[in-house]
C-alpha cells in the first residue's frame, strides 16, 4: 500500500499540472464555455459505482470531462458580471487552506488562522478608511456580509426600543423600515428575505439622473415615520454605473433621525484605496456597517466577503454563541463571535497573501488600471458605428448600448439588436460580456476587476466587436446557430 505522501503527491501534482495549463492558456483560449448542456451531462453523469478509483485517476477524468464547460474568468478578456481572478499569492494561500484543513471558527481549532483574520481585519480598515473600534468577519461573499451586518443593525434597533430579537424573535417585534434605492442590489433583498425583515418593509426612494440618492428626498422619507426603527441603505459603487451615494449628506442626516446606515460597497468600497477615487467615499467612515468582497476587486478565490460594524457589541450580540464542548480563549479572537457559519473555512489566509503581495501601492494600481481599462473599452466600443455609449464609466463600470439600423427602430428593436450583439460578441469566444436593463434600456455592462487585464486584452476586445459589428450590419441578424443565452444575474458571490 502507498504512504499518504506518495497518494496525495501523485494527486495534487496531477492538479497542479491541469491547473497551470489552465492558466497559461487563458490568453488564448476561448473565454465563453463552447460546450453545451447535454455534453457536460454526458460526460459527468457517470454511473456512481460500488468500488472506488484511484484520486489521481479521479482528478484525470474530471479535468477531461469538464473540458470546455469552464469559463475563461480567470483572465483578462472576461468582463461579465463583477468577476476577479485569483492572484497568484491568494491562489496559493487558498491551496494550502484546503490542504491545512483548519476550522477557522476558534482559536483553538485554528490558531494561526484566528490570528490571520485579526490581522487581516486590522489592515482592511486601514485600507477601505473605516474605523479602527469596528469590528469585522471574513464571510463567504458580500451576501453573507450584508446579512451579518443587518442581524447587527436588528439587535441595536430592536434593542433601544427594548426588544431583544434574539430571545423574542420577530414575533410582534416593531417592524424595521429599510430605506434604499433603485439601484440597490439583489443580495441585499436576499439578505433581508433571510433575516425576516420583509420585503414590503423596503422604501424605494427616487434617485438623481447620477443613480444617486439625494439629501431631500432621504430627508422627507425619514419624517414621514420619525418613530419607526430604520436602516437606510446607501451605495459605494452600484452595479450597473457604478454610482456613489453623496455619504457626507445622507449620513449626518440619517444620523439625525436616529437610523443605522449600510453601505453596500461590494466592489465600490476599494476606490477608498486609492488616491484618484478615494473622492468617492468621502464621508462614508460615518456608517454603522459596511459590506463588500474581496473575491471581487481584491482578486482572491471565490468565498470570500468582508462585513464591518461600527457597534461591536450589537454585532457580537447579534452572533455570538457558546456551548459547554467549546473551548473559547479570554485574549484571542475567537471567530464565532462575529461570524455567522460554525464550521468554516479559513479564509482569511488567501486574504493575506493577497493584501502581502499587492501592498498599499498594488491595491491602488489594480483600481486605478481596472477603472482605465473599462474606460477604454466602453468609449472604444461605444465609438463603433452602431453602438451608442449610456454610461462613460467613472470608475470601472460601464454601459453600452447597440442601434438597429432599420429606419423608425423601436426601442424594442434596439433592445433586441443589444441582446443579439453581446450573445454573438460571446460566441466569438474572444471577450465575455453580459447584459442588464438601466433605465428600460437593455445595455451591455462592461465591468472590468481583474489583475490580469491588460491593454492588449482591451484592443483584442475591442477587435472582437468591432467584427461582430461590421458582420451583424451586412447580416440582417445574428446567424441563430451562433447565438448564446444572454445570462442575467444579480452577482453577489460570483
Amino acid at each position: 500500500m502507498e504512504n499518504a505522501d506518495s497518494i496525495f503527491r501523485k494527486t495534487l501534482e496531477t492538479a497542479l499540472d491541469s491547473a497551470l495549463s489552465h492558466l497559461g492558456t487563458l490568453e488564448h483560449d476561448s473565454v465563453a464555455a463552447p460546450v453545451d448542456l447535454y455534453t457536460l451531462r454526458k460526460r459527468l453523469g457517470k454511473p456512481l459505482g460500488d468500488s472506488g478509483i484511484p484520486p489521481e485517476q479521479v482528478v484525470t477524468e474530471l479535468v477531461k470531462d469538464v473540458e470546455g464547460g469552464i469559463l475563461g474568468s480567470a483572465g483578462g478578456r472576461f468582463f461579465g458580471w463583477v468577476i476577479g481572478g485569483s492572484l497568484p499569492a491568494a491562489l496559493a494561500a487558498d491551496w494550502l487552506t484546503s490542504a491545512w484543513g483548519q476550522n477557522a471558527v476558534l482559536f483553538a481549532s485554528g490558531p494561526a488562522a484566528a490570528v490571520v483574520e485579526e490581522i487581516v481585519g486590522s489592515w482592511l480598515k486601514e485600507i477601505l478608511g473605516l474605523p479602527a473600534r469596528a469590528s469585522f468577519a471574513l464571510v463567504t461573499g458580500c451576501q453573507m456580509a450584508h446579512a451579518t451586518c443587518l442581524a447587527s443593525a436588528r439587535h441595536a434597533l430592536l434593542a433601544k426600543r427594548g426588544w431583544n430579537v434574539e430571545e423574542q424573535g420577530l414575533y410582534g417585534a416593531p417592524p424595521i423600515r429599510i430605506l434604499t434605492s433603485g439601484a440597490r442590489h439583489g443580495s441585499f433583498e436576499r439578505a433581508v428575505r433571510l433575516l425576516g425583515l420583509g420585503l414590503s418593509q423596503m422604501v424605494h426612494l427616487p434617485v438623481d439622473p447620477e443613480d444617486r440618492l439625494q439629501a431631500d428626498v432621504l430627508e422627507q422619507a425619514l419624517r414621514a415615520d420619525p418613530s419607526a426603527p430604520t436602516i437606510v441603505l446607501l451605495q459605494a459603487g452600484d452595479i450597473n454605473i457604478g454610482a456613489y451615494d453623496p455619504f457626507e449628506n445622507l449620513i449626518p442626516i440619517a444620523k439625525q433621525h436616529g437610523a443605522w446606515v449600510h453601505i453596500d460597497g461590494a466592489f465600490g468600497l476599494w476606490a477608498a484605496a486609492s488616491s484618484r477615487y478615494k473622492h468617492l467615499v468621502d464621508g462614508v467612515a460615518a456608517a454603522d456597517s459596511w459590506a463588500t468582497d474581496g473575491h471581487k476587486w481584491l482578486n482572491v478565490p471565490f468565498d470570500c466577503g468582508y462585513a464591518f460594524v461600527a457597534e461591536a457589541e450589537a454585532h457580537r450580540a447579534s452572533m455570538s454563541h457558546r456551548a459547554a464542548y467549546l473551548t473559547h480563549d479570554a485574549e484571542a479572537r475567537d471567530e464565532i463571535d462575529w461570524t455567522p457559519e460554525w464550521s468554516r473555512r479559513a479564509r482569511g489566509f488567501s486574504t493575506y497573501a493577497a493584501l502581502r503581495q499587492l501592498g498599499r501601492n498594488g491595491i491602488a494600481a489594480l483600481v486605478e488600471g481596472c477603472s482605465k481599462h473599462a474606460h477604454s473599452l466602453v468609449t472604444l466600443i461605444g465609438g463603433q458605428p452602431g453602438a451608442e455609449i449610456l454610461w462613460e464609466p467613472r470608475i470601472n463600470q460601464g454601459l453600452v448600448r447597440f442601434l438597429d439600423a432599420k429606419p423608425n427602430a423601436s426601442k424594442e428593436d434596439h433592445d433586441r439588436r443589444t441582446d443579439e450583439v453581446i450573445a454573438a460578441i460571446v460566441a466569438t469566444g474572444e471577450a465575455f460580456f453580459g447584459g442588464t436593463t438601466w433605465r428600460g434600456r437593455r445595455a451591455m455592462r462592461v465591468s472590468v476587476c481583474n489583475w490580469r487585464t491588460s491593454d492588449e486584452d482591451v484592443r483584442r476586445s475591442v477587435s472582437a466587436v468591432a467584427k461582430v459589428l461590421q458582420k451583424t450590419r451586412t447580416a440582417d441578424r445574428v446567424d441563430p446557430s451562433q447565438m448564446v443565452r444572454v445570462v442575467e444575474l444579480n452577482p453577489d458571490d460570483l
